[in-house]
């Protein structure tokens, strides 16, 4: 199947980015244990590939035409374990389970105990070069599909994301996709104290990547940017979506807190707030 839906609309979307930020949550309160911050910047992204953007099928996740989705940023996958289960891949009951012995739901993506996973994450700045190797391997067995990968800000301070920025290019892989979730937040503290990466865009630019700055919690902008990505195949030059969000959206004290919710579990009655507060209307 090419996509699940790719009429549904931005309200159907939006409620779908609500109940995942919800499910991200309840996930890691129940595991005691995770990166709430991240996962909630990731929202409307994770929400925009699954439910709309991207080609592939949760019921037969090995489909050889399918894109191929890097969550690179490893830390924050209780947002692609949301969207996977509300797209079909496996029951919504397995996500309580998150970071659970035995469990394949693990705190950073395991492609070799959960299918639908494309690559195996968490040590930062492998990401893009693994979206090289898959771009490359496309080419080579003739099948037409996109690769993307999402990578956190505070990751692309790691070298290896620029050998990869740098080689992409060069080999004219221009179905990869990359996108930056530049929420400006890390563990040690604000993205710009600790090695900054500004001004993001230039860079890449420099590098000879096609980049699209956008909000990246609007969901219109993130699909226009994915649509002008795909237009851009045939080009030879990769694009780089800078996807400008909000560590901890939706939750008030989370966005004010911010680095402080890097990687700390909500109490019980910090859940509720959070709950419904996103179930109260904020997108």
């Amino acid at each position: 199947m090419p996509q699940l839906n790719p009429n549904i609309s931005e309200k159907e979307l939006q409620a779908h980015a609500r109940d995942l930020r919800v499910w991200c949550l309840k996930m890691i309160h129940k595991a005691a244990s995770g990166h709430p911050g991240g996962s909630l910047s990731l929202a409307e992204i994770m929400t925009a590939f699954y439910f709309k953007l991207l080609k592939h099928d949760p019921k037969n996740p090995t489909w050889k035409e399918r894109d191929r989705f890097i969550l690179s940023k490893g830390h924050g996958v209780p947002a692609q374990y949301a969207a996977m289960a509300m797209t079909g891949y496996f029951s919504t009951d397995l996500l309580m389970t998150l970071r659970s012995l035995g469990s394949p739901l693990q705190g950073h993506p395991d492609r070799a105990r959960l299918p639908g996973i494309e690559a195996s994450t968490g040590s930062l700045g492998q990401g893009l070069s693994i979206a090289q190797g898959m771009a490359l391997g496309h080419r080579l067995d003739k099948i037409d599909s996109m690769v993307y990968c999402v990578m956190g800000d505070g990751e692309i301070q790691e070298g290896q994301i620029w050998e990869a920025a740098m080689s992409i290019p060069m080999h004219k892989l221009d179905r990869v996709v990359g996108i930056v979730d530049w929420n400006k937040g890390q563990i040690d503290g604000q993205v710009k104290d600790v090695m900054n990466i500004e001004p993001i865009g230039d860079k890449f630019t420099a590098f000879g990547w096609n980049v699209i700055a956008i909000d990246g919690h609007s969901l219109s902008a993130i699909i226009k940017a994915v649509e002008q990505a795909k237009k851009n195949v045939g080009s030879g030059k990769p694009t780089m979506i800078v996807a400008d969000t909000l560590k901890g959206k939706g939750v008030k004290f989370m966005e004010e807190g911010q680095n402080a919710w890097h990687g700390s579990a909500p109490s019980t009655e910090q859940l509720d707030k959070a709950v419904n507060e996103i179930m109260g209307g904020g997108k």
